[in-house]
């Protein structure tokens, strides 16, 4: 008895930033997989209802409806999430919101209308579809749309916000005295940022769902509700991969130019110098060399400015004091984040161009079988790449929870019983994941059941239940 009270004094008596930070990332972690499907599942419902509307093709107009009851779930899911986190900043960052809350609350503020203002649609949406005329119904969804991508930029500036701090005066003593929310808003970070994750989100969203329908025409469901239901979602996530490249070589040399130690981080470079090799795979060590991997000679330099070529500087980790830059085991991580988040977005595209190319050539997306293995398994690796992409963001930015202005330790809260949260957090989770799934899951199997519409569920149908018909009572 004496033991079991000596080691739950212990565990009360930990220090509470790691418990604080784990808590954080697994909560944005379950979290950042339903942000895609919140951001781009009404734009795909919109293309199937189009479809429907403008081809009188009725596979589209079942997807459709379907895709709008399962985004309704996803959405819910997402809303309980997203208040978590919300409620986290006070409770796990009590110091970091009491310095800088006034700014920092901006952009969520405009998140805060434009998640209500997607909430309302979303159900009026659903309603709508036996109560709204057919183009009126439709154009009532492109709110969803439009809230979903304004909704997430609101959120990503708050994030941009504590990677290049702006719009705010401060006093000797370190307080706010005076906001720009504009300039909050619009900060440095804000655009790259912003539009990096409105592509992921059309990106991830697109693998996703179209990963499920391959799955189910493997399985030999090879109908047209299920070669629609793959195409749409897959031909949104193909333009928006190599779109996403791009957006994302931009930001990293934003990167580069604003934050050069978690550059540093990124390519692992311990020393500034030229001619740097951009390593794949390796790692740093404590003595600040890199072993293992695979350097790629003057690759990080030509990258970082091409018009300097391999002759660029890259300024290294220990430029900066040792409290001031990611640790070891931090840059270790961001890096491996940042390999697993480039390698897997190059599979990606690949798996785009050579989607592409069937359609160029058939005129019809491709249905071989090794396309739809490797199809089924984007979704899984789509979201590996995001969350791979948030490490980088976040990890390479340690120790500062604002950078260059306070460090993630100054932050956090003292409560030392935090640990406790965050496996109630846990816990709470997994039940809300594992419940989520049955929900979808069931919804799936009942419609594949239904097969098509009841005359009560039919889309822009009658509006009034059919009479029962009348029963003959048989003759004794």
């Amino acid at each position: 008895m004496g033991e079991t009270l000596t080691g739950l004094a212990t565990m009360a008596a930990v220090n509470p930033v790691p418990w604080a930070r784990s808590q954080m990332a697994f909560t944005l972690a379950f979290h950042i997989i339903l942000v895609p499907l919140g951001v781009s599942w009404a734009f795909m419902v919109l293309i199937a209802n189009y479809r429907a509307l403008r081809k009188d093709d009725r596979a589209a107009l079942v997807l459709a409806q379907r895709w709008s009851k399962y985004m309704a779930v996803t959405f819910a899911v997402g809303a309980v999430t997203g208040t978590v986190l919300s409620f986290e900043f006070g409770l796990l960052w009590p110091h970091f919101m009491g310095t800088w809350g006034e700014a920092f609350g901006v952009p969520f503020a405009f998140e805060g209308l434009f998640f209500f203002t997607e909430a309302i649609f979303v159900a009026i949406y659903i309603f709508g579809w036996r109560r709204l005329k057919p183009w009126t119904h439709f154009w009532t969804g492109v709110p969803i749309v439009l809230a979903g991508v304004f909704g997430s930029v609101s959120v990503v500036a708050a994030n941009a916000w504590m990677n290049a701090p702006s719009g705010f005066t401060a006093n000797a003593k370190g307080e706010i005295v005076d906001v720009d929310p504009l300039a909050v808003i619009f900060n440095d970070a804000m655009p790259l940022q912003a539009a990096h994750m409105v592509v992921a989100a059309y990106l991830v969203g697109g693998f996703l769902i179209s990963s499920v329908y391959a799955v189910g025409m493997l399985r030999g469901r090879v109908d047209r509700y299920h070669k629609l239901g793959f195409a749409i979602p897959f031909s949104v996530a193909a333009v928006a991969t190599p779109i996403q490249i791009g957006v994302g070589d931009t930001l990293a040399r934003w990167v580069y130019d604003n934050q050069p130690v978690k550059f540093a981080a990124i390519e692992l470079v311990p020393t500034t110098s030229s001619d740097v090799p951009e390593t794949l795979l390796g790692h740093l060590n404590e003595d600040g060399t890199v072993t293992g991997g695979i350097p790629i000679p003057g690759m990080a330099s030509w990258l970082s400015d091409p018009s300097t070529g391999r002759s660029t500087v890259v300024q290294g980790l220990d430029s900066v004091p040792a409290d001031t830059r990611p640790t070891v085991l931090e840059a270790n991580v961001v890096h491996l984040a940042w390999d697993v988040m480039v390698g897997l977005g190059t599979l990606l595209l690949l798996l785009s161009l050579w989607y592409a190319a069937i359609w160029l050539i058939r005129r019809r997306a491709p249905t071989g079988k090794w396309f739809l293995r490797v199809a089924a398994c984007s979704g899984v690796l789509a979201v590996i790449t995001m969350e791979a992409g948030w490490v980088v963001t976040e990890v390479g930015r340690q120790p500062w929870i604002v950078y260059n202005l306070m460090k993630v330790e100054a932050a956090a809260t003292g409560n030392a019983g935090v640990w406790i949260t965050f496996i109630a957090v846990i816990v709470l989770y997994l039940a809300l994941g594992v419940t989520t799934i049955m929900v979808l899951r069931s919804m799936s199997r009942r419609f594949r059941r239904a097969g098509g519409f009841a005359d009560i569920d039919t889309p822009y149908g009658p509006t009034e239940k059919p009479e029962p018909a009348e029963t003959v009572e048989s003759e004794p």
